[in-house]
C-alpha cells in the first residue's frame, strides 16, 4: 500500500476547497455540481471523491476551515492589551476579506442557503455561536479592564458588532458604489464610540 504524503494531501484538499468556494460564489450551493468543482480543481470525479464523498462534505469542510481561521484570529488578539484596539483589528481584517468579491459572495450565499437547507443552517449557526462566544469573551475582558462601557451587555454588544460586519459584507455585494476604504473610518468611529 502506497504511503500518503500528508503535505501533498493537505495541498490537494486546499486546492479542492478553493475551487469549490469560487464555484459556490459564482453559481450558489445548489447551482454548483461536483463536476464543476472537479473542472475548477483540475481533477476527475473519482479523484475528488477520494477526498470528499459528497458536495455536502465539501461545504462542511469550508465551514470548518472558516471556523478554524476565526479561532486563530481571536487567539492572536489575546495578546493585545487594549480590547477596543483588538476589536478594531478584528473588524479591519474581516472588512479586508469583504473586499474580495468571492469571499463576500460566499458569505451572502451561506446566509441565503441557510434559509433553505437545515444542514447548512446548523453549520452556520455553530460557526456564528463560536464567533459570538469569542467576541463576548473579548468584550468581557474589556469591561473588566475598564476599557469598555460596563453598562453594555456583552451578548447584545457582540450581536450588534456581528450585524455591522454582516451588513458590510452584504452591502459590498449589493451596492456597486460601496467602497469599503471610504466607509471604514466611519464604521470604526461608530464602534469606538459604542464601546467606550
Amino acid at each position: 500500500m502506497r504511503k500518503v504524503d500528508p503535505d501533498k494531501y493537505q495541498a490537494k484538499l486546499h486546492q479542492i476547497l478553493e475551487a469549490a468556494v469560487v464555484c459556490f460564489a459564482e453559481k450558489g450551493f445548489r447551482g454548483t455540481s461536483t463536476n464543476q468543482i472537479c473542472s475548477a480543481a483540475g481533477m476527475s470525479p473519482g479523484n475528488l471523491f477520494h477526498y470528499f464523498p459528497s458536495k455536502q462534505a465539501i461545504i462542511e469542510a469550508i465551514a470548518e476551515e472558516d471556523r478554524r481561521e476565526m479561532s486563530e484570529r481571536f487567539a492572536q488578539l489575546a495578546a493585545e492589551p487594549d480590547v477596543i484596539v483588538a476589536i478594531e483589528r478584528l473588524v479591519n481584517s474581516l472588512l479586508l476579506q469583504c473586499a474580495d468579491p468571492v469571499y463576500a459572495k460566499i458569505g451572502v450565499e451561506v446566509v441565503a442557503e441557510s434559509m433553505r437547507n437545515p444542514e447548512i443552517a446548523t453549520l452556520f449557526a455553530a460557526s456564528e455561536a463560536a464567533i459570538k462566544n469569542d467576541l463576548v469573551a473579548l468584550l468581557q475582558r474589556g469591561i473588566v479592564q475598564g476599557q469598555i462601557d460596563a453598562t453594555l451587555e456583552p451578548k447584545f454588544a457582540a450581536t450588534w458588532l456581528i450585524a455591522l460586519i454582516d451588513g458590510a459584507v452584504t452591502r459590498s455585494v449589493l451596492d456597486p458604489d460601496f467602497e469599503l476604504s471610504t466607509y471604514t473610518p466611519t464604521l470604526m468611529r461608530m464602534i469606538r464610540r459604542f464601546l467606550e
